[in-house]
């Protein structure tokens, strides 16, 4: 195997709140990848600090009268006592309020103005005449200009999903003073992102090498346009004093904006790094580099990362980066998280009530994949899937065997000749539990695909001890051997097993290689030729005595997980900080529509469709030509989910569809039906809906 240099981020959580489990989504799955990558051995760093700069912060610290620094220092100890509780292994974080962030800052942006990409002009803004401050788009509140919804935030309407400026609220207050605001104008430092070079950079970078994943690309196809085309806006990189962050250099009351430095944060911790370390920065962020540099990131903050970070580094002469992993968001329960039914629950809660990390880090990897898909965490799945697969499965394993041979055989695995033919019933019994196909599913992030096949063999596995069933040879005297070889051949599959579950379960398989008296356990290397038997522990190793590894949830630590986690709604008129990063990652929810009655929905007849077909149309934007296998026939429909989907990606799959809409004539052809899909407001956002397991092709949805 290759050995790779690789140098991995998660987004940097604002220092204005609590780490909840919907934060924990990112960081567990990347703790996943990096944990793998180091157990096949690749030299990898995990990088990440606390988001720390802009209006907010100030604020808060002003409310509780202390300095920002103070605060700052204070949630930096909280969050990372609450990612070491959840097994998160950085190895550095940092705080973007830092010299290396600033030195970074300050070199990127001496850079951009060098190459004429910096520009000075004038822009009018909401001021609050109270507190003597330009308010940010979050701290403006009014009617949407839309749809007139009331308390809405100055730049999108949490009702209609529409976009806007702040200056286009109705009856607009500040939500810092509660006055009026009054339009005031200043001067602000803009980086030229619709400049050419920028603009046809951008068009290659998220179009070549994979850089983004194929949803992500269809995202901001639709931001650049086409060659020629350019929608791309200057970004306002400034903020006016007063403002907690740094001083832009020769620009007295002028402050880098927070979206400017949280970036360049990755660097100016992995600088951290390197000094303590004595790891040379250059060879990971020179143009030319060889390492292989990764952002993990939720999908809502693709926008910054695909196009303004990259566009930066490039221009400033760094490298940019190897690819960026976008993810989707958490729902619990199927619905938002809610502090009024007790499902937004803080990583810290979920700790006090005595809930085993590891739970929580293998239900996320048996439902996470590479795609921006939202993940839901049901609290009834949860319990029931962690209790069969990890305890009622993969630790009973060890829990049926381990007993015998500590009693029985003073702790020995088989040796000599049932040594022998151990090794024979593995390879030929257990051919196919070689690493290839899992290494595989953890290198492309197909968690959920990895924890599949793990279950599978896991299911072999106790399924081969329940017919041997030792329990039953131990009454025998006579049957001490064989009693030794069932039992070894269970610890020799446990021990197989583990090595492929210590990325999600590390602190369990630490017990285990405690247990095993094993080395630490890295990623299994086997040649084609090598059969399944070189990967097992030596004839004869001596085993320690078993201890229980893993209890199961009891559905009363749910139940009192919900209770701790339940808050009465803010009162009205009272208003709670801006949301950033993860805190923001809940969509917004369309009003529900007028109410039905069951005989206008059964005249709708849905149907579940297999997608022969999907293709793009020439000349269309946001259209795919899918064609649909109905049961009794087959279908042209014409859906708008180019954006948001590869047609290579649809092919095979098994969506739903009204089957009798009628046929309409397109420009581009008849469509004949219509397929569904969820969405939230945001380009390209859409999900087409999918049967469970089992629908075939003709099932009339009801």
């Amino acid at each position: 195997m290759n050995k790779r240099k690789i140098l991995v981020t998660s987004a940097l959580p604002y220092a204005n709140g609590s780490i909840h489990l919907g934060h924990l989504v990112e960081y567990i799955q990347t703790d996943i990848w990096v944990r793998f990558q180091k157990m096949c051995g690749h030299t990898t760093y995990y990088v990440c600090a606390d988001d720390t700069h802009g209006t907010p912060i100030m604020l808060r610290a002003e409310k509780e009268g202390i300095t920002p620094e103070t605060l700052i220092a204070r949630v930096h100890d909280e969050h990372l006592e609450d990612f070491t509780g959840f097994h998160i292994q950085f190895d550095n974080y940092y705080s973007t309020h830092s010299p290396e962030t600033r030195h970074f800052s300050e070199d990127i942006y001496s850079k951009l103005k060098a190459a004429g990409l910096i520009a000075v002009r004038g822009i009018e803004q909401l001021y609050d005449p109270v507190k003597n401050m330009f308010l940010p788009d979050r701290f403006v509140k009014g009617e949407c200009p839309k749809c007139g919804a009331k308390d809405q935030y100055g730049d999108s309407c949490e009702a209609c999903g529409a976009a806007y400026a702040p200056t286009e609220l109705k009856n607009p207050y500040s939500s810092v003073s509660g006055a009026k605001p009054v339009k005031k104008s200043s001067e602000h430092y803009f980086f030229s992102l619709s400049d050419t070079r920028c603009a046809d950079f951008l068009r290659r970078w998220t179009r070549e090498d994979e850089h983004l994943q194929p949803e992500a690309a269809n995202k901001m196809r639709e931001w650049l346009g086409e060659t020629g085309e350019n929608k791309l806006s200057d970004w306002d990189i400034s903020r006016d004093a007063p403002y907690f962050g740094f001083e832009i250099p020769g620009a007295p009351g002028k402050y880098f904006y927070v979206w400017l430095d949280a970036p360049i944060g990755y660097m100016g911790s992995f600088k951290n790094l390197c000094v303590r370390e004595h790891i040379d920065f250059d060879t990971f962020w020179q143009p030319q580099s060889d390492a292989e540099l990764y952002h993990f990131i939720g999908k809502d903050i693709l926008y910054f990362h695909a196009l303004f970070w990259p566009a930066m580094l490039k221009n400033a002469g760094y490298r940019t980066p190897t690819k960026i992993f976008a993810h989707g968001f958490l729902t619990v329960n199927g619905e938002k998280m809610s502090k009024s039914r007790g499902t937004f629950i803080t990583a810290e809660s979920y700790l006090k009530q005595g809930l085993n990390p590891e739970w929580l880090r293998y239900y996320y990897a048996a439902k996470l994949n590479s795609t921006l898909e939202d993940i839901d965490l049901n609290l009834e799945d949860f319990v029931a899937r962690v209790n069969s697969d990890l305890v009622g499965k993969f630790i009973n394993i060890a829990s049926r065997c381990a007993g015998f041979i500590s009693k029985r055989f003073d702790g020995r695995l088989a040796d000599g000749e049932q040594y022998r033919q151990l090794q024979t019933v593995v390879n030929e019994r257990f051919a196919g539990w070689r690493p290839d196909q899992i290494e595989k599913a953890f290198e492309e992030r197909e968690f959920a695909a990895a924890v599949r096949h793990i279950m599978k063999l896991t299911d072999e596995a106790n399924e081969t001890i329940q017919e041997l069933a030792p329990w039953e040879v131990a009454k025998d005297s006579d049957r001490s051997e064989e009693l030794q070889k069932i039992c070894s051949l269970g610890i020799q599959l446990f021990y197989l097993l583990s090595r492929y579950l210590k990325p999600i379960l590390p602190k369990t398989v630490q017990q285990i290689e405690r247990f095993l008296n094993c080395e630490p356990l890295t990623w299994p290397e086997l040649k084609e030729e090598q059969p399944v038997s070189d990967l097992l522990l030596p004839a004869g190793h001596a085993i320690n005595v078993y201890h229980h590894l893993m209890t199961r949830i009891d559905a009363k630590q749910i139940e009192a997980l919900t209770v701790a986690n339940t808050q009465s709604l803010t009162p009205a008129g009272q208003t709670s900080s801006p949301a950033r990063h993860a805190e923001k990652q809940q969509h917004a929810v369309t009003p529900i529509a007028d109410a039905i009655s069951i005989d206008d929905f059964s005249k709708i007849d849905l149907r579940v469709a297999k997608i022969i077909n999907a293709e793009h149309v020439q000349g269309a934007e946001k259209l795919l030509k899918l064609t649909l296998d109905i049961g009794s026939e087959q279908r042209t429909v014409f859906a708008g989910i180019k954006l948001a989907y590869d047609p290579e990606q649809l092919k095979g799959r098994h969506t739903v569809m009204v089957a009798n809409l009628a046929p309409r004539q397109m420009k581009f052809g008849l469509s004949e039906g219509m397929v569904l899909a969820a969405g939230g407001g945001n380009p390209g956002e859409l999900f087409i809906l999918s049967p469970d397991t089992g629908a075939q092709p003709g099932m009339r949805v009801k």
